[in-house]
């Protein structure tokens, strides 16, 4: 009974893992398509983000499985509990790429007002974020749960200077402000993406210690 339970928890491990690869795959191609104005990639997210909703469903009704026939001990139920909660994060990270892309979509046919250089280093940074959280989780590194939430400082940091550099674009030409506004929201849904990020690494560090920053 436990090695089939035990392979259970593999193999919510092993979606987990997928989920985290559709979702950073669509982090990935929503900057290439902001950066290169790609309408078809811009349109690949949306495919992406239903995908990551998919997967979703699918884990859910894994980890309710476990709990309902399983019962399991208090670690394992930390444990699910938390991929319970971190999909959830990881959904909504889907829903902001596809918020993000929609942006994109809009702007298409319009030359920038500035080089784009701030908002790809927040993709990459969150993805990074992502990538790691989820890493955390399977491998239970706690040190590196705690690495990805100290990490979101360099998101912050990069939005402000996206902020700065709008406002600043703003007040030289009043014809700026529709398409800078477009920007900020951009740099602002990437930095709901790094929350996102880190209430994951939250949830790791729970599933590992039993305890939660909201306690």
């Amino acid at each position: 009974m436990r090695i089939h339970y035990d392979e259970q928890l593999e193999l919510l491990n092993d979606m987990l893992i997928e989920m985290g690869s559709l979702i950073e795959r669509a982090i990935e191609l929503t900057i290439q398509a902001l950066t290169t104005q790609d309408v078809a990639a811009a349109k690949t997210v949306r495919t992406l983000e239903r995908s990551v909703d998919n997967k979703e469903k699918e884990i859910e009704s894994l980890c309710m499985r476990l709990i309902l026939q399983q019962q399991p001990v208090a670690r394992d139920l930390r444990l699910i509990s938390a991929a319970l909660k971190m999909i959830t994060d990881m959904e909504r990270i889907g829903d902001q790429a596809a918020d993000i892309s929609e942006i994109t979509l809009l702007l298409a046919k319009e030359p920038y007002i500035k080089k784009l250089e701030h908002i790809p280093q927040m993709a990459e940074a969150t993805i990074k974020m992502v990538t790691n959280s989820i890493d955390a989780f399977v491998k239970k590194d706690l040190g590196l749960a705690k690495k990805v939430i100290e990490y979101d400082d360099v998101v912050d940091e990069l939005f402000d200077m996206v902020k700065n550099e709008l406002i600043g674009l703003i007040r030289q030409d009043s014809a700026n402000g529709e398409q800078a506004m477009d920007l900020l929201m951009v740099a602002k849904y990437f930095e709901r993406i790094g929350d996102h990020a880190v209430n994951i690494a939250e949830w790791v560090v729970f599933s590992i210690t039993g305890i939660h920053n909201s306690n």
